[in-house]
């Protein structure tokens, strides 16, 4: 499956951004999707991940209460609604796939990811 993330951006904090990530290639519902972030000269992180059915998500503590994470299998796309955005999540945000049809919080577990899109958060 080929992932193709979009809608990042410049923000100022407090902002917030809308992530898609279209799937092509592959059956898109029977997969697990999550979102992770990697900032400069740091390690990728767990974001928010969601079921292949959109029943089950999880989400990072950091992000919770700020973050949505959903799908449309209808169009093959997955969706993160980042709102309050800070100026730490400064960072290329990338979709990713999950054979096993869960999305876990654990980034080795993905299988397909997507190229990531660059959000900015000015203070």
């Amino acid at each position: 499956v080929q992932l193709q993330a979009s809608g990042g951006g410049l923000v100022q904090a407090g902002g917030s951004l809308r992530l898609s990530c279209a799937a092509s290639g592959g059956t898109f519902s029977t997969y697990g999707m999550g979102w992770l972030r990697q900032a400069p000269g740091k390690e990728r992180e767990f974001v928010a991940a969601i079921s292949r059915s959109g029943g089950s998500t999880m989400y990072a503590d950091s992000v919770k209460g700020r973050f949505t994470i959903s799908r449309d299998n209808a169009k093959n796309t997955v969706y993160l609604q980042m709102n309050s955005l800070k100026p730490e999540e400064t960072a290329v945000y990338y979709c990713a796939a999950d054979q096993r049809g869960y999305g876990s919080s654990r980034y080795r577990e993905y299988n397909y990811w997507g190229q990531g899109t660059q959000v900015t958060v000015s203070s």
